[in-house]
């Protein structure tokens, strides 16, 4: 009887384990299929790492337009303080004589074809002074003239006030500034109290000038304008135009005659 129920209790374990086994098994086999990841969730967190890059992409993109655009402004409008402060700082040092017309006129042409031409003693640090030396009394011309690709530039050609303009100053004048949209010279004209773009009298000089300066901007905007660029200053003439009777002498004389120095009495 000892021996039958031995046999008995053996028998009722072993189904008992081989089901925990079973049993046991399971789960973890659903577990290792519940861990991985479906080829509809691999797509989609690709498809959202995409747009990620994209997004991340498109934004260096524009910063970096911005930047190119916002660093040709500032470049262009440096460019363009230079070149007014180039014309006013040889506008304080003008010289002008009434005996002398034709070395000492001034001339302001506006329109197509803007000039702006007149004698000055420019500074020790005036562009191209390495040039023509001790010649520091000269006739500067700004003018805005086409290019080889039809862009306007404002350029200044510069001679000895005594000297004709040699041909490497005609063929290759100094470029102030690039894609001139438009330069204006304006005088101040004291009989009628007002800003004048033609001056005709020039055998002397006005006493203030007015000169604007517009040059193209780099570029349409979103909504497809061409924004410019303008700068302007007046600009107080120092000097006036030196008397005949103050060059050459008394009134009537040759010019080899100055007049006297002053007696001082005791």
């Amino acid at each position: 009887m000892k021996f039958l129920n031995r046999v008995s209790k053996v028998e009722s374990r072993e189904p008992e384990s081989f089901a925990r086994i079973f049993f046991r098994a399971r789960p973890s086999t659903l577990d290792s299929r519940r861990r991985a990841f479906t080829l509809i969730e691999i797509m989609v967190a690709i498809a959202i790492f995409a747009l990620i890059v994209a997004a991340v992409y498109s934004t260096w993109i524009l910063i970096l337009k911005s930047s190119q655009v916002g660093q040709s402004v500032a470049a262009r409008a440096q460019r363009q303080r230079i070149a007014v402060r180039t014309i006013e700082d040889s506008l304080t040092c003008i010289q002008s004589a009434q005996a002398s017309p034709q070395y000492y006129y001034f001339v302001v042409q506006n329109g197509d074809q803007p000039e702006f031409s007149f004698v000055s003693r420019v500074p020790d640090i005036f562009p191209r002074n390495g040039k023509f030396g001790d010649f520091n009394l000269r006739r500067l011309t700004f003018a805005v003239e086409p290019d080889a690709n039809s862009v306007k530039n404002l350029v200044l050609r510069q001679n000895p006030v005594l000297m004709d303009m040699d041909q490497d100053e005609q063929a290759a004048p100094l470029i102030l500034a690039r894609d001139v949209k438009d330069f204006v010279t304006e005088c101040w004209d004291t009989n009628t109290m007002a800003w004048d773009k033609e001056w005709d009298d020039t055998n002397s000089i006005p006493p203030l000038v007015r000169v604007t300066l517009t040059l193209n901007g780099p570029g349409s905007d979103a909504y497809g304008n061409n924004p410019a660029l303008t700068i302007q200053r007046e600009i107080a003439m120092p000097s006036e135009t030196l008397p005949s009777v103050e060059q050459n002498g008394r009134p009537g004389n040759s010019g080899n005659n100055l007049l006297p120095p002053p007696q001082i009495r005791p």
